[in-house]
């Protein structure tokens, strides 16, 4: 299915989750923070929420520095 990833057209597996896109994009074990057509996704819903045809997805890294 066709969504957008940080402005980025991208085919993923139909009826992927949140969880499973992070792991498609090896992401796993990375601070960061997901937002679905403008609103944002707790993590602790990440396996329940299922990514829709045309999705406009960004996701953010936490960067650590100082």
């Amino acid at each position: 299915m066709h969504v957008t990833i940080n402005s980025e057209s991208k085919e993923i597996p139909e009826n992927s989750s949140v969880a499973e896109l992070v792991i498609l994009l090896e992401l796993q074990n990375k601070r960061l923070a997901i937002e679905i057509n403008k609103e944002l996704v707790p993590r602790s819903t990440f396996a329940e929420h299922k990514i829709r045809e045309n999705d406009k997805i960004e996701i953010v890294q936490a960067i650590g520095g100082g």
